[in-house]
C-alpha cells in the first residue's frame, strides 16, 4: 500500500458503532442521555462539595476533581461523535485526531491517579486517625493533584509527539468512534515498534503504580478494620470505603476489560463496547455511587437541590 507523509494527512474517517443509517437516531439518543447525565450528575457533585462547608474536607475535595475528569474525559470524546451523527459525517481533522488522542490519554491517566490518591486518603483516615488532619493537609492535597496532574500530562504529550513522527496510509479509517491511540497507530504505514514498546512500557508503570498503591492501601484498611473490636465500628470504617471501592472496581475492571478484548480478538464491533465501558459508563456511574452510599453527600445534594 502506497504511503504517505504525516504533514499530508488532513483527516481521519471514525467509523462509529455501526454503519446502519437506521440505527443512528438510536444511538444519538443513547450517548446524549448518557453524556447529559453524566455532566449534570457530576456538576451536582461539585456544587455540593463546593456550597456545604461540611464536606470541604480532603475526602471531598479528591471526589470534586473525580467529578471534574470525568466531565472532561466524556467531553472529549463524546460531543465529537454526536456531531458526526446529526451532520451525516464521519470525518476528524489530523489535528483534531492528535488533540483527541493527546486529552483521552491525560484525562484517563488523571481518573486512575486520583483514585489512587484516594485510596491513600482513606488509608490515612482509617489507619492513621489522630494524625490524619497533619498529614493530609490543604496544601498536600493541592500538590497531590497537581503532581497527577503534571504526570499524566506529560505521558501524553510524550505518546502525542511519537504519533507525529509517523506516516500514514491513504486509507484512513479507524473502527472507532474516538481517536484511540492504538487505533490511530494501526493507520500508520511506518514502522510502530518503538511506538508499541513506549505504550507496553509506559502503560505498565503508570497503570501499575496506581492500582498497587491501591491495593496495599486496601490491604492495610482491611488489617486495621478487622482489629477494630465491635462489629459496629468495623461497619462504619468500611461504609467510608465503599464507595471508592465501588468507583474502583468499576473503572479497572472495565479498563482491563479493553485490553483483554483486544489481545483476545480482532472485532472492532467489540472492542468498540470495551471502550464505551472504559471511557463513557464509568464516569457516568460515579455520581450515583456517591450519592447514593454516602449520606453526607445525598444530604449536601438534597439542600442544593432545594436552595436551586
Amino acid at each position: 500500500m502506497k504511503t504517505t507523509n504525516q504533514t499530508s494527512v488532513s483527516e481521519f474517517t471514525l467509523l462509529g458503532l455501526t454503519d446502519d443509517p437506521e440505527m443512528q437516531p438510536l444511538i444519538f439518543s443513547l450517548f446524549l442521555s448518557m453524556y447529559m447525565v453524566t455532566i449534570v450528575g457530576n456538576l451536582l457533585i461539585i456544587l455540593a462539595v463546593s456550597s456545604d462547608s461540611h464536606l470541604h474536607t480532603p475526602m471531598y475535595f479528591f471526589l470534586s476533581g473525580l467529578s471534574f475528569t470525568d466531565i472532561f474525559i466524556s467531553t472529549t470524546t463524546i460531543p465529537k461523535m454526536l456531531m458526526n451523527i446529526q451532520v451525516q459525517t464521519h470525518n476528524i481533522t489530523y489535528t483534531g485526531c492528535l488533540s483527541q488522542v493527546c486529552f483521552v490519554l491525560i484525562f484517563g491517566g488523571l481518573e486512575s491517579c486520583v483514585l489512587a490518591v484516594m485510596a491513600y486518603d482513606r488509608y490515612v483516615a482509617i489507619c492513621h486517625p489522630l494524625r490524619y488532619t497533619v498529614i493530609m493537609n490543604p496544601c498536600f492535597c493541592r500538590l497531590l493533584i497537581l503532581l497527577s496532574i503534571l504526570i499524566t500530562t506529560a505521558n501524553a504529550l510524550l505518546h502525542s509527539l511519537m504519533l507525529l513522527r509517523l506516516s500514514f496510509c491513504r486509507d484512513l479509517e479507524i473502527p472507532h468512534f474516538f481517536c484511540e491511540l492504538v487505533q490511530v497507530m494501526k493507520m500508520a504505514c511506518s514502522d510502530t515498534f518503538v511506538n508499541n514498546l513506549l505504550i507496553y512500557t509506559v502503560t505498565s508503570v503508570f497503570a501499575g503504580v496506581p492500582l498497587s498503591g491501591i491495593i496495599f492501601s486496601y490491604i492495610q484498611i482491611i488489617s486495621s478494620i478487622l482489629r477494630i473490636p465491635t462489629v459496629g465500628g468495623r461497619y462504619k470504617a468500611f461504609s467510608t470505603c465503599g464507595s471508592h471501592l465501588s468507583v474502583v472496581s468499576l473503572f479497572y475492571g472495565t479498563a482491563f476489560g479493553v485490553y483483554m478484548s483486544s489481545a483476545v480478538t480482532d472485532s472492532s464491533t467489540k472492542n468498540i463496547v470495551a471502550s464505551m465501558m472504559y471511557i463513557v459508563v464509568p464516569q457516568m456511574l460515579n455520581p450515583f455511587i456517591y450519592s447514593l452510599r454516602n449520606k453526607e453527600m445525598k444530604g449536601a445534594l438534597c439542600h442544593l437541590i432545594l436552595r436551586l
